[in-house]
């Protein structure tokens, strides 16, 4: 066999091992519409993706483990989006806007990621917890660098400027969240409402290092 079929062929594999990740990925998904992490068997999984159970552990150490898998494909994927925005000049309520349209266009395509995510993040397996809260956590810090680089955040102490990126983390979750519920007839409103809430947050945020009155 000639060196570059050799290669072909190691792509090959590749590409089937990749694809035979992703079909246990997608199964998993599917029936984590109707279940908790904590309920699903590896053998359901298995059975629905149309492989072995001894295949799994060719991908993954355990179901907690496809679930982490699960949290970096669903949130993951926003790092680079969010970030780009956030490193846009000019308008700051341009970026706000732009930044639930993001997470509002997310859910919209991909319901069945983020509500695994609304469901997990407080469920009853530790490692897709401790996951999701790492990559809140990541999201955060990644804001608050942003937000150092602003004008208005001159002064401002390294923890503060943390504190105020996990607000705008925090908002966005539960705005994921009210998409979710609120489904494609209502998510017009839901945005326009979170859109409002992140700019109370930013207005609060420009009179933060302002002097407390006296008496209070």
């Amino acid at each position: 066999m000639s060196h570059t079929a050799g290669i072909r062929g190691n792509g090959i594999r590749e590409s089937r091992k990749l694809k035979t990740r992703q079909a246990l990925l997608d199964a998993a998904l599917g029936l984590l519409a109707e279940q908790s992490l904590s309920s699903l068997g590896l053998r359901e999984v298995t059975r629905a993706a149309g492989i072995t159970p001894t295949a799994f552990y060719r991908h993954f150490g355990s179901v907690p483990a496809l679930g982490v898998a699960l949290v970096e494909q669903t949130l993951g994927s926003l790092h680079g989006m969010i970030g780009a925005i956030l490193a846009e000049t000019g308008d700051s309520e341009v970026r706000l806007d732009r930044s639930v349209q993001l997470i509002r266009r997310h859910v919209r395509d991909q319901p069945a990621h983020f509500r695994f995510i609304a469901r997990e993040q407080h469920g009853g397996v530790g490692p897709v917890r401790e996951a999701i809260a790492a990559q809140l956590r990541l999201f955060a810090e990644e804001v608050a660098a942003a937000l150092a680089a602003e004008p208005e955040s001159k002064g401002w102490a390294e923890e503060d400027l943390l504190m105020l990126g996990g607000l705008y983390v925090d908002h966005m979750v539960t705005t994921a969240s009210a998409l979710l519920d609120a489904g494609p007839a209502d998510d017009e409103r839901v945005a326009r409402t979170a859109g409002r809430r992140m700019r109370l947050i930013a207005l609060g945020a420009l009179h933060w290092l302002d002097e407390p009155a006296q008496g209070a």
